[in-house]
């Protein structure tokens, strides 16, 4: 897990993200394989704010795309339907910590990452 002032970014998988009391929101748009819902303990699912189908097929999870990646998603989090997901996640997020969780195995070159650091700018 990772973590930097109250957003942290981690796998949404049983023992992989221990947070303690911190809100936990699934930010992935297809439910975590293998994962029943009982067992994922979340505060949310917000599959709006994930990368559209198109732009998460064509990074692909590369690490060599990752930086038109994450140019490509901050473009997406501006168009309305993201905003208004995004509104909500740092409503969710207000005055609380928050950790994104994410099925991606490479925390690093994630869509969690980028979306953390945006949350971040965000945060007063």
């Amino acid at each position: 897990m990772n973590r930097t002032a109250d957003v942290t970014y981690g796998r949404v998988y049983p023992g992989e993200s221990e947070d303690g009391s911190r809100k936990r929101v699934l930010v992935d748009r297809i439910w975590p394989r293998g994962l029943r819902k009982e067992d994922a303990r979340l505060d949310a699912w917000l599959r709006d704010i994930a990368p559209s189908t198109e732009l998460r097929r064509w990074y692909g999870h590369a690490p060599e795309r990752f930086e038109e990646f994450r140019r490509r998603y901050l473009a997406e989090l501006r168009d309305p339907e993201h905003q208004e997901a995004l509104q909500g996640l740092q409503e969710l997020a207000a005055g609380q910590p928050v950790t994104l969780l994410t099925a991606t195995r490479d925390l690093d070159h994630s869509h969690a990452a980028v979306l953390a650091e945006r949350l971040r700018r965000s945060r007063p």
